[in-house]
């Protein structure tokens, strides 16, 4: 810990469940104020989303670092929205989810007969070009027993996505196609972030 001392494992769980609940009532309230749509959940979906942010953050971050060095563990940073935490990658899947629910689209279409793929600016080859490389992460964690290599994609992944999602509007796309084919990138990207934390012992949430 930060202090120097060895908190129980229990102890430091609760805890992490306690800061993921206050880190999602900040979020909702700085959207709210913000003039954001923002959904009114019962306690015990917070509850949830915030048993699921805070022992995602401590696997994370376990997880994230090479087994065989030393870390510390600092609640402010393992549940950084900013940067490569389990709670930024659950933002990411969940900006995905919300993506489809604004839209009204049905993402089986895209998984039955997905569109054809339109990479006609960098952030969609870049995004594109990410989602190919989860084979060779997965390859790669695997025969060294290292799944840091997993939350290293992941960042790299994340970091595609929030580009592309910045400089590639997706639902008022220019064209039909091109909306489809965005939103089949978008679907991936949300299907290989859970399916990645999945690996990892980390759950995904539909909101944050």
């Amino acid at each position: 810990s930060r202090d120097g001392g060895v908190p129980e494992l229990s102890d430091l769980i609760d805890g992490a469940v306690q800061h993921g609940l206050q880190k999602y009532q900040e979020s909702y309230d700085d959207r709210k104020a913000h003039g954001h749509e923002v959904p009114e959940l019962t306690a015990e979906t917070k509850n949830d989303i915030a048993e699921a942010i805070g022992i995602g953050a401590v696997k994370y971050a376990d997880l994230g670092q090479n087994r065989t060095s030393d870390y510390r563990f600092d609640y402010a940073k393992m549940l950084a929205t900013e940067g490569n935490t389990a709670t930024y990658m659950q933002y990411a899947y969940a900006r995905c989810r919300s993506i489809f629910r604004k839209g009204d689209a049905d993402e089986s279409r895209f998984r039955s007969d997905p569109p054809a793929v339109v990479l006609g600016t960098a952030a969609e080859r870049s995004l594109a070009l990410q989602l190919l490389r989860l084979p060779e992460a997965l390859d790669a964690a695997a025969a060294d027993y290292l799944p840091h290599l997993l939350t290293a994609y992941l960042w790299d992944l994340a970091k595609a996505f929030s580009v592309f999602f910045e400089k590639c509007p997706v639902l008022t796309a220019e064209s039909p196609e091109l909306r489809d084919s965005r939103l089949l990138l978008v679907d991936l990207t949300g299907r290989v972030i859970r399916q990645t934390l999945d690996l990892l012992g980390i759950r995904t949430v539909e909101r944050m």
